[in-house]
């Protein structure tokens, strides 16, 4: 079985939080991190886009180690 490459990011990454909606006035603690974020997650949760594609990129390494220990998601 020969290893598929792993498809590269776009220059932006992962997320487009250029939406107003990701914005607010009010800086929080990041749900990954801690330290002082003025975005918001599509959740409305502070997070920094950076801590939120790293998170996203654990995932995905996570579910794809268990589909080929288990041959299952």
């Amino acid at each position: 079985m020969t290893a598929r490459p792993r498809p590269q990011l776009p220059p932006s990454g992962l997320l487009d939080w250029r939406d107003s909606s990701h914005w607010s006035r009010e800086a929080k603690p990041c749900r990954y991190c801690d330290r002082p974020t003025n975005l918001r997650d599509s959740r409305r949760a502070p997070a920094h886009k950076i801590c939120a594609e790293a998170a996203l990129q654990q995932q995905a390494a996570d579910t794809a180690a268990a589909y080929e220990q288990n041959g299952q998601l």
